[in-house]
C-alpha cells in the first residue's frame, strides 16, 4: 500500500468540534439505510428471474438481456455517481437519498408497463440513475456517524444489505413467479395488458414508500474531518484540480482499489444475474426453486460474509494501523478462486450449491470494506 496514503489525510483535514451522535441511534440509522439497500437490490435484481419470460414476450436474447442487467443499469449509476457525490459533500444528504428512492422505484414500477427492449432498456437507466444516489450519501452519513474504529463495522453492516437485498430478491421472488405462474394478464388503463412476469415489477416498486417514511426519522449529522485552509478556516469543498491532484498523490492505491474491486464485481454479478438461471438450464430445475436456494446461500453465507469482512478489517486496524481493508479483500479474494473455477462443472445442482458457498463468503466479504478503504485514505 503505498506510503502517500497516511500523509494525503492529514494536513488539510481536522477533527469537527462536533460530537459524534448516540450510538443506539447511530446503529438505527444503519438499519434504516441498510432496509433501504435491500430494497435496491431486490429492484435491480428481481430481472435475473423473469429472464425467459421476457425473452419470450419482448423476444430478446440472452446478450439483450445482460445488457439489461448490467449495462442499461451502470450507464448513469456509475457516471452519476461524480456529480452526486459532489452534491453530497454540500448538501442534505438525507434528502438526496429520499430524492433517488422516489426515483428507482418510479423506473421499477416503469419496467412493468414495458412492452419492447428499448422501453425496458431506458427504464433500467431510470434504476440505476435513482440507486446511484443511495452509496454515496449513505457512506458519508455513517462516516458522520461513527467514530474511525467502527466505520469498517458500520459500513458493512449497510452494505450486508447487498447480500440481504440479493437472497430476498431470488426467495420471494421465486415465490412471486410460481404464484402469478398461472394468473390471466392484468387490464391497466393506458398501458394495456400487463402479463404476470410485469406486475411482480409492481409488486417489488411498492416497498420504496415504506423507505421514504423511515427517511424521514433520519437526522443530517454534522460534518466530521472537514477541510481547513491553512489558515485553519473551514472549507465547503475543494476545486476540481485539487481533487485531481489528490487522485495523482494517490493514483496507485486508487488504481488497485478499482481494478481489484472491479474484478470481484465481474464475478458477483455476473453469478447473480445468471446463476439461476444456470440452474434451470443444467440441472433441469424450475426457476422458481433455482431462486430460493441461491437466494438463501446469499442470505447466509452473503449476509456473514460481509459483516466478517468489516470484523476482520477493525481487528487488522487496532491501535491506530490503516490498511486493514485492503489486507481483509486480499486475503479473501484468494480464497474465492477454486470454488469459482470448480462449481459450474459439477454433475448434480446439489454439489454445485455447496461450493458457491465458501465463494459467496468469500467474495462478499471485501464488499463492506470497499468504502472504508477508501474513508481511511480521504478526508471527509
Amino acid at each position: 500500500m503505498p506510503s502517500t496514503q497516511h500523509s494525503a489525510r492529514q494536513p488539510p483535514s481536522a477533527k469537527g468540534s462536533h460530537e459524534y451522535p448516540s450510538q443506539t441511534y447511530a446503529w438505527y440509522v444503519v438499519a434504516v439505510l441498510m432496509f433501504a439497500y435491500i430494497v435496491a437490490y431486490v429492484d435491480r435484481s428481481i430481472l435475473t428471474l423473469l429472464v425467459d419470460p421476457i425473452k419470450q414476450d419482448i423476444g430478446v436474447s440472452d446478450t439483450q438481456v445482460s445488457l439489461l442487467h448490467g449495462f442499461a443499469f451502470v450507464i448513469f449509476y456509475t457516471l452519476m455517481g461524480f456529480p452526486i457525490g459532489r452534491l453530497v459533500d454540500r448538501r442534505h444528504r438525507v434528502g438526496i437519498i429520499a430524492a433517488g428512492v422516489a426515483l428507482w422505484s418510479l423506473m421499477t414500477a416503469a419496467c412493468g408497463g414495458a412492452k419492447t427492449f428499448t422501453h425496458l432498456f431506458l427504464a433500467r437507466i431510470g434504476v440505476g440513475f435513482g440507486e446511484a444516489a443511495l452509496n454515496p450519501a449513505a457512506y458519508s452519513l455513517i462516516a458522520d456517524y461513527f467514530r474511525p474504529g467502527l466505520i469498517s463495522r458500520a459500513s458493512s453492516t449497510y452494505v450486508m444489505g447487498t447480500y440481504l437485498g440479493f437472497g430476498i430478491a431470488y426467495i420471494v421472488g421465486g415465490a412471486l413467479v410460481a404464484a402469478v405462474a398461472d394468473t390471466p394478464d392484468l387490464i391497466l388503463p393506458i398501458i394495456g395488458a400487463v402479463r404476470p412476469w410485469q406486475m411482480i415489477f409492481f409488486y417489488v416498486a411498492a416497498p420504496g414508500a415504506l423507505v421514504l417514511i423511515l427517511l424521514f426519522t433520519i437526522r443530517e449529522p454534522a460534518r466530521k474531518e472537514l477541510l481547513r485552509s491553512t489558515s485553519g478556516e473551514i472549507r465547503g469543498g475543494v476545486t476540481l484540480a485539487e481533487f485531481g491532484g489528490f487522485l495523482r498523490l494517490n493514483a496507485g492505491t486508487f488504481t488497485a482499489h478499482a481494478v481489484g474491486f472491479g474484478c470481484l464485481g465481474l464475478l458477483v454479478n455476473g453469478m447473480a444475474l445468471w446463476t439461476p438461471t444456470f440452474l434451470a438450464r443444467t440441472y433441469g430445475w424450475q426457476i422458481s426453486e433455482a431462486g430460493v436456494a441461491y437466494g438463501i446461500l446469499l442470505l447466509v453465507f452473503g449476509g456473514s460474509g460481509v459483516y466478517l469482512g468489516g470484523w476482520l478489517a477493525d481487528r487488522f486496524d487496532r491501535d491506530g494501523r490503516i490498511g486493514g481493508p485492503f489486507i481483509t479483500a486480499s486475503l479473501c479474494a484468494l480464497g474465492v478462486i477454486a470454488p469459482a473455477a470448480i462449481y459450474p462443472l459439477m454433475p448434480t445442482a446439489e454439489l454445485s450449491l455447496l461450493l458457491m458457498a465458501p465463494m459467496i463468503l468469500c467474495s462478499s466479504a471485501p464488499w463492506g470494506v470497499a468504502v472504508s478503504a477508501l474513508q481511511q485514505i480521504a478526508p471527509n
